[in-house]
């Protein structure tokens, strides 16, 4: 299939290694002292690396190419974001980042209590996000976060609908956002939240949406991803008015 797909200029290339940092599917090493692109599968077309490239060595092409598989490069991050023992300890505010890439998928976690929890310092406004990123294309079904959560899956207007949003429905969850109408992507949705339920024990979700007829897909969504699971989850489901009353 044609597609876009990183291009390296060996001749340009440095070897500097800016690029890999921001390339979060891991498709790209430094081999013998330049750029390679190791997998087409693992590169999405969307040019991330390219920025971050001082001599322009990187550009975006149109040509034949395996396909982009989300699934391989869903795994390869996973691998490359599991602490090693020569990794730093997380900083002082208790984040846990990912292998370096671009800031909107780069997975960081905190918060997460118990006796060993890094400490962390009060968050302005009281926010009780836990993770990030929380738009379901960014995801990672295999993030560690997920692993006996309590999920809350929200459409992306109940946050600015409802002002008490992070105090009545976020506290203690993992947040999984997306909106059902404008976002193309039903079927990959329900595939990827598929396999944020069989790949871990997910103790309860809850789901919360307007009350527009269109919005009806966030909860309909997750109900499909449960059965094709095959799991028994206890499921709870919320309306918000377009005034930001819980209906």
């Amino acid at each position: 299939m044609k597609r876009n797909i990183i291009r390296i200029d060996e001749d340009k290339c440095t070897g500097c290694g800016d690029c890999i940092t921001d390339c979060p599917e891991g498709a790209l090493k430094i081999i013998n002292g330049k750029a390679k692109l190791v997998k087409e599968s693992l590169c999405d077309g969307m040019g991330m690396c390219v920025g971050k490239c001082p001599t322009g060595a990187l550009t975006i092409e149109v040509r034949e190419a395996d396909a982009f598989d989300e699934a391989e490069a869903q795994k390869n991050m996973a691998q490359a974001q599991k602490p090693q023992s020569n990794q730093p300890r997380p900083s002082a505010q208790g984040h846990h980042h990912g292998g370096g890439g671009c800031p909107g998928s780069m997975m960081r976690q905190w918060n997460q209590g118990g006796p060993s929890a890094e400490p962390v310092a009060p968050v302005s406004g009281g926010s009780a996000l836990r993770q990030w990123p929380v738009q379901l294309h960014l995801l990672n079904p295999h993030a560690p976060y997920f692993q006996n959560a309590d999920l809350v899956v929200a459409a992306d207007c109940v946050p600015f609908s409802y002002p008490n949003f992070h105090e009545r429905f976020l506290k203690n969850k993992v947040l999984v956002i997306f909106c059902p109408k404008l976002d193309d992507s039903r079927d990959a949705y329900i595939e990827k939240l598929t396999d944020i339920l069989k790949e871990n024990n997910i103790r309860s979700i809850t789901t919360v949406h307007m009350e527009v007829p269109c919005c009806g897909g966030t909860v309909s969504y997750i109900e499909e991803a449960i059965r094709n699971s095959g799991k028994n989850i206890i499921l709870k489901d919320y309306v918000i008015s377009i005034r930001g009353e819980i209906i």
